[in-house]
């Protein structure tokens, strides 16, 4: 039986253990999309876990969508995360850099160029977003034409190449959470008549043509991909073909031989135990709330080959011994998870 604890091999990577830090967008960047000067501190308190995944961060301007988000795309935010990823590996740990394009989930008053955002159809969320000057409803973005596609594509790339230059030990390309990329797959925000819309073969295109180009960038054994099935954010809604939309996306992606896949589960049992059959890779399972005294046995039944974990870490920089010894584990501050000083950021104790 395979246990937590034990060693893999993530690309050709050998990580300690099977703990994955979750993304978590913190809102905590410098104004030029560099990441904040306590970003270092922040993810090397953390370094004990066998991988850290960090926040969202844009492949470009138009991949902004929420406030003092980082981005990794000019020669500025490659210098800026070199101090991260050097402060991660100080500590012997292991790091990659999500790549997080917010398509419609976004507003013009959060992005560099203020321009309208862009989606796979010019669908509105149906939600708001916190700007500079409070909340205010999303507007309906400008739907991409396929030179748009084309260049987020090639975007993807450069902002890959831009996160190993400044030492990440890989990517994850943000497929979840209804940003662009789960707005091409999901019909409710994409109504698009081209190869790009309509049946799953092409709604899954933008996926793989991205999944592709990242790969052909900086190997496939440093690109991992996150997806979220079925999660009904934000006014998105995979329709009854959302499983073997999935089911499909998964086998061609498997095909690339990426570092992993990362699933966010929503309880569909029979998905990811069919997505476990399809993958040949490593499979990452992040199960939201998740209690203790089931830490580990996604790994232990065979379900998952590493296990996520998003709050837990953040509040507890040394998450690991705590499980390891059966410490208590702090609860996470949630009124500091966004924007703010070193107070639930850098400041919670350890053992």
């Amino acid at each position: 039986m395979t246990d937590i604890w034990q060693p893999i091999v993530l690309g050709k990577t050998t990580l300690p253990n099977r703990f994955v830090m979750a993304p978590m967008t913190r809102s905590r960047a410098e104004y030029d999309g560099s990441p904040g000067a306590q970003a270092a501190q922040y993810y090397a308190q953390r370094a004990s876990v066998g991988l850290i995944v960090s926040e969202g961060v844009q492949p470009s301007a138009d991949g902004q969508g929420y406030l003092m988000t980082p981005g990794i795309y000019t020669p500025d935010h490659v210098a800026a995360w070199k101090s991260v990823t050097s402060a991660v590996h100080e500590k012997g740990g292991h790091f990659y850099i999500q790549l997080m394009h917010a398509g419609r989930m976004s507003h013009p008053d959060n992005t560099p160029h203020h321009r309208q955002a862009v989606a796979p159809s010019a669908i509105a969320p149906g939600t708001g977003m916190f700007t500079a000057t409070g909340l205010q409803d999303i507007p309906v973005p400008r739907e991409m034409t396929q030179a748009d596609i084309a260049q987020t594509v090639q975007d993807f790339r450069h902002a890959a190449r831009c996160a190993v230059d400044a030492g990440a030990d890989g990517v994850e390309i943000h497929g979840a959470n209804a940003y662009l990329i789960q707005q091409f797959l999901a019909p409710s925000a994409n109504t698009r008549t081209d190869s790009y819309g309509g049946s799953l073969e092409n709604r899954a295109r933008f996926a793989i043509e991205v999944a592709t180009a990242v790969a052909e960038e900086i190997g496939a054994e440093r690109t991992g991909i996150r997806f979220s099935p079925g999660t009904p954010l934000w006014g998105i809604d995979e329709g009854p073909e959302g499983p073997d939309l999935y089911r499909y996306l998964i086998t061609e992606l498997d095909k690339l031989h990426l570092s992993y896949v990362h699933i966010m589960d929503q309880g569909n049992a029979e998905l990811l135990a069919d997505i476990r059959k399809l993958w040949t890779g490593t499979l990452i399972v992040n199960r939201p709330g998740r209690p203790r005294d089931q830490i580990g046995q996604d790994v232990a039944t065979g379900a998952a080959d590493m296990e996520a974990y998003g709050q837990m870490i953040l509040a507890n920089p040394d998450f690991v011994e705590r499980i390891r010894t059966g410490a208590p584990l702090q609860e996470a501050d949630r009124a500091t998870f966004f924007g703010g000083t070193e107070k639930g950021y850098t400041d919670y104790p350890t053992l």
